[in-house]
């Protein structure tokens, strides 16, 4: 087992419903805005579920480390990455270099393999913007072990839900599956003869239709219309040109499902960043309402 691992304990932790968070421009690492408040308070919410404890470790998918077939990041330890350019000098001097989970990574590789999934395991690591930039709020110590899990944007959201039911058996030794995205993402958006709008520009009719539909789906469980949103969501193809931004939601959904029915999917908080990031986040499964 690697030492950056903690055992599992004998305590009987109800399992960690897998969530999906909003992780919004590289500048909500120094400006979260509306969304700091609720990753501030996560941690506490995560460890009442927990027996106090954080997350065992946490499996995190992003929309920025993307792969051509499951590829788990199983390293010591995750140097972070700045994956952004033209930002300001301080966003750059941030660092969360959080452990890794090797041993952790042996299990997931066999979760997927018996799940008849294709995985790559490989020794190298690091953390994209996606995932440190809420984490660095929720767990400020970066103390918490991290496996990325990359995946493929070509991958349908009913794959990747798939991909996700193979972790479900995760969530009841305490580690945590972590979709980290956007639930509106369409940086063409962002620029226009006005320049880039303020942080705090109303929300685009669009954007509010788009999370709305998504919110009412979720609370109905309806998973056929959910898994076929771009069909079927209101203004689909214009929050999502490409929707890799979304699709770990789908993961982090099906980590919820464990045979049982479709898993209930609540909507934890509810906020938009420059009239049309939307920086909504989820949780899923029987347990979905206890971070709210």
């Amino acid at each position: 087992m690697s030492p950056n691992l903690p055992s599992p304990t004998a305590a009987a932790a109800r399992p960690l419903p897998p969530i999906f968070l909003s992780h919004g421009s590289p500048m909500t690492a120094l400006e979260p805005g509306e969304a700091g408040p609720f990753w501030q308070v996560l941690a506490a919410r995560v460890a009442a579920l927990n027996d106090g404890r954080p997350p065992r470790a946490i499996i995190a998918v992003s929309g920025h480390t993307l792969t051509r077939e499951p590829v788990l990041l199983a390293a010591a330890r995750h140097p972070t990455v700045h994956d952004f350019y033209g930002f300001p000098p301080p966003l750059y001097e941030l660092r969360y270099d959080a452990p890794g989970a090797p041993a952790l990574a042996e299990r997931v590789a066999g979760l997927l393999q018996d799940a008849g999934l294709p995985v790559h395991r490989v020794d190298e690591g690091g953390l994209d913007h996606g995932i440190w930039a809420p984490l660095r709020f929720i767990w400020p110590q970066a103390d918490v072990p991290v496996l990325p899990l990359g995946f493929p944007p070509d991958w349908s959201p009913a794959q990747l839900y798939r991909l996700g039911q193979a972790l479900a058996p995760l969530a009841a030794d305490g580690v945590l599956v972590y979709g980290t995205g956007a639930m509106t993402h369409n940086l063409r958006l962002l620029s226009g003869p006005a320049g880039r709008p303020s942080i705090a520009a109303p929300e685009r009719a669009e954007s509010a239709a788009f999370r709305t539909w998504f919110a009412e789906r979720s609370a109905a469980a309806d998973w056929p219309a959910l898994l076929d949103y771009r069909a079927q969501a209101p203004h689909a193809v214009l929050m999502h040109p490409t929707d890799e931004h979304l699709l770990p939601f789908y993961v982090a959904a099906g980590a919820a499902d464990r045979g049982d029915g479709a898993p209930p999917a609540r909507r934890l908080h509810d906020s938009v960043t420059y009239g049309c990031l939307g920086m909504d986040a989820y949780a899923f499964g029987p347990d979905a309402a206890a971070p709210a």
